[in-house]
C-alpha cells in the first residue's frame, strides 16, 4: 500500500503551514467498507546454505545477484542507488531490501487472502529458483541465526547511512533491529476517523498477544537467545521516540489529532530534494514545520516520508499497520493477515477481540509486552496466560473470516489460513518454542538441522 498515491505531484511539494493539513492527509486515506483491502509485508533472511552465515549484499552469491536474477528472468525492474541495485518493481508489488539484506516483498492491495496467497506463492517460486542456484536459503525465522550484527554487509542505501549513526547514538540495539530482524506486517483500511482510531486502539491493544502467537526468533548468533521473539525485545532499546505501544491509543476519546500530536514530536531522519537525501536527524518535525531547515520548508511529501519512518507497534498512515509479529515459515505467513482481517474487518470480532484486552492497565500491558517477548504463549497476564487468550482470539478471527465469507476456487473460505495458527494455540508454544526444544534436543545445537528446517521450498 503507497501512502504517496492519492496525493498530485504539485500538492505534495507545496509548502505547508498548519497542523491541520497533517490530519486532512491521514484522513484522505478513509474508504468506504466495500473498498477496503489487505497488504501485507513479507521479509526474509537469507544465509549460505553451506554454513548459516548471513549472505553478503555483495558478489556473486549475494543479495544483489539476487535481485539481478529475479529481474532478469522473472521480469521485475530493477531500481538503482548509486550503481547498485537495492530494490525491483513489479505491476502491483515491489521487492526492497532492509539495512543487513533482508528480502522484501511488498505485496498489492488484495481483497481477500486467497489473492495474497497466490502473490506470495509466486514470489517463494521465484526466489527459492534464484537462491537455490547460488546456494542460498532464505528462512522463516524472525532474526539471522548465525551472524552477528559486524558480520552482516550493510545494504548500500543512503537512508541507512543516515538512519544507522542515528540509532546508534538513541539506543543500544538499533543496529542489530536494522540488520539481523525480519517481520511480517499487515496493513488494513479504515472508513473515517472513529473507525480508524478503533482499529487503532484494539491492534495496539493485541500488541503483546501477536507478539507471543507469532515468536519466531528464540535463536541468534548460533545459540539460544533467551526470548522467544529476540526480535520483539531488540525493539525496546532501539529508539524510545518513535518505537513501542501508544499510551494515547488507549484513550477512548483519542483522535487523529492526537496520532498527529506524536508525530510532530518525534525528531526526523531526513528529506528528499532533487533525489537526494538531507540529514535532519534530530530535528522534529514540529520544529520543521514551524521553522523549516535553512530554504526549505515542510511539505506533505515530508509528511508522508516522515510518517514511514515511525515505528510504534501499530503505525498510522492512510492505512493502519500491525508490526508485532516475527517473521514466519511460509505454511504460517498468511496467518497473521487472516487473522486480523478476520478481526479488525468484522464489528462483531473488533468488538469480541477489544474485549479481550479492554480491562488492562497500561502498566500490566508494558509489562505484558515484555514478558511476551521472553515467555512467548507462556507469559501470564491476571492468571491468564496468553495461550488461552490466543485460542479465544483465534476463534474469533476465524468466526469474523466466515462471515465475511470470501472464498477460493475450490470452494474455501479464508479460516483455511488460520490452520497451522490453530495448532501452534491448541499447542500453547510458540514457533520459537518449538525452536527451542528442537534445537536443545534431537538437533543437538547443529545449525544445518536448523536450516533445512526453516528454509523455505517452492509451494506445490
Amino acid at each position: 500500500m503507497s501512502e504517496f498515491e492519492a496525493t498530485p505531484e504539485a500538492e505534495a511539494q507545496r509548502p505547508i503551514t498548519s497542523k491541520d493539513e497533517l490530519v486532512r492527509y491521514i484522513t484522505a486515506g478513509a474508504k468506504p467498507r466495500a473498498e477496503w483491502k489487505v497488504g501485507t509485508e513479507y521479509e526474509k533472511v537469507c544465509v549460505l546454505e553451506e554454513n548459516g552465515a548471513a549472505a553478503p549484499f555483495s558478489g556473486n552469491r549475494g543479495i544483489e545477484a539476487v535481485l539481478r536474477s529475479l529481474a532478469e528472468r522473472f521480469g521485475w525492474e530493477p531500481k538503482a542507488e548509486r550503481g547498485r541495485v537495492i530494490a525491483l518493481y513489479g505491476r502491483k508489488a515491489t521487492i526492497t531490501l532492509e539495512p543487513g539484506g533482508q528480502v522484501e516483498l511488498s505485496g498489492e492491495q488484495c481483497q481477500n487472502i486467497h489473492c495474497a496467497h497466490r502473490e506470495l506463492s509466486e514470489h517463494v517460486r521465484e526466489l527459492v529458483t534464484v537462491g537455490a542456484e547460488l546456494g542460498l536459503a532464505f528462512l522463516g525465522l524472525g532474526m539471522q541465526p548465525l551472524s552477528s550484527v559486524d558480520e552482516i554487509e550493510w545494504v548500500p542505501k543512503r537512508r541507512y547511512e543516515i538512519m544507522a549513526p542515528y540509532m546508534g547514538r538513541v539506543g543500544t540495539l538499533g543496529h542489530r533491529m536494522m540488520k539481523q530482524t525480519a517481520t511480517v506486517q499487515a496493513n488494513f483500511d479504515f472508513g473515517d476517523e472513529r473507525d480508524a482510531m478503533r482499529k487503532l486502539r484494539v491492534s495496539m491493544g493485541l500488541v503483546p498477544l501477536l507478539s507471543a502467537m507469532f515468536a519466531n526468533s528464540s535463536i541468534s548468533e548460533g545459540r539460544l537467545n533467551g526470548f522467544m521473539t529476540m526480535r520483539g525485545h531488540i525493539w525496546t532499546d532501539t529508539d524510545a521516540d518513535r518505537t513501542g505501544m501508544l499510551a494515547f491509543a488507549f484513550d477512548p476519546d483519542a483522535g487523529l489529532d492526537d496520532y498527529v500530536e506524536y508525530a510532530l514530536g518525534v525528531p526526523m531522519y531526513f528529506i528528499i530534494r532533487a533525489g537526494k537525501y538531507v540529514d535532519l536527524t534530530g530535528l522534529t518535525f514540529r520544529r520543521f514545520l514551524a521553522s523549516g531547515y535553512g530554504a526549505e520548508r515542510a511539505t506533505i511529501d515530508d509528511w508522508a516520508l516522515h510518517l514511514t519512518t515511525l515505528f510504534p507497534e501499530v503505525r498510522l498512515k492512510r492505512y493502519i499497520e500491525v508490526r508485532s509479529a516475527d517473521s514466519q515459515p511460509l505454511e504460517m505467513m498468511l496467518s497473521l493477515p487472516a487473522l486480523l482481517k478476520g478481526v479488525l474487518y468484522e464489528p462483531d470480532s473488533l468488538e469480541g477481540a477489544w474485549d479481550l484486552v479492554r480491562r488492562w492497565s497500561w502498566h500490566e500491558r508494558v509489562e505484558l509486552y515484555r514478558d511476551a517477548h521472553r515467555e512467548g504463549l507462556a507469559a501470564r497476564v491476571r492468571g491468564i496466560t496468553l495461550a488461552e487468550l490466543a485460542h479465544e482470539l483465534t476463534t474469533i478471527a476465524a468466526s469474523g473470516l466466515r462471515r465475511q465469507g470470501s472464498l477460493d476456487a475450490n470452494g474455501n473460505d479464508e479460516t483455511m489460513y488460520l490452520d497451522r495458527l490453530e495448532e501452534v494455540v491448541q499447542r500453547g508454544k510458540s514457533p520459537a518454542q518449538m525452536l527451542a526444544e528442537h534445537w536443545g534436543g534431537e538437533w543437538h545445537h547443529d545449525l544445518k538441522r536448523l536450516i533445512s528446517y526453516a528454509a523455505y521450498r517452492s509451494p506445490e
